[in-house]
């Protein structure tokens, strides 16, 4: 029966997924909001319920990652 019903309708098993990748550093408070953001614009884009949607965010050590050649470690000291 599931395998009949995803024939009929494949888009019912879709759950989406979005990875953000940051530099680590920011407060649980500001990552749960950009994850409740972003499920919300899925939601509202895809037409799925939240329940579906999967929000990963991946955290890079500030000297792990770098924008033109700068690690990140060396901007946030400059800024």
């Amino acid at each position: 029966m599931i395998a009949l019903q995803f024939l009929v309708n494949p888009l019912e098993y879709v759950m989406p997924e979005v990875v953000v990748y940051a530099v680590a550093g920011r407060s649980p408070e500001q990552k749960k909001a950009l994850m409740t953001g972003i499920t919300k614009a899925v939601v509202d884009s895809f037409g799925v319920v939240a329940e579906q949607v999967v929000v990963q965010i991946v955290e890079s050590a500030p000297d792990s990652k770098s924008k033109g050649g700068i690690p990140f470690s060396e901007r946030q000291r400059a800024s």
